[in-house]
């Protein structure tokens, strides 16, 4: 009796875990589908912490701007 209980469980376990995995691939297909900003763009672009955009320049031009100073 024990033993039938421990393969229900196992069983159980084995089913969760492939519908987990069911629920992740459609999850993570319907985003990359879609028109629409997607689950992976928003997590993307969550993960952008930076709130202003700098200029890719303006830390080079402030170093030369120190190094003449020196001069």
């Amino acid at each position: 009796m024990e033993e039938n209980k421990a393969i229900i469980g196992a069983l159980l376990f084995i089913l969760l875990i492939i519908g987990a995995n069911f629920v992740m691939y459609a999850i993570a297909r319907g985003a990359t589908k879609s028109n629409q900003k997607g689950f992976l763009e928003t997590i993307s672009k969550s993960l952008n912490t930076s709130v202003k955009k700098e200029d890719p320049m303006e830390e080079l031009h402030q170093k030369m701007e120190e190094l003449k100073k020196k001069e």
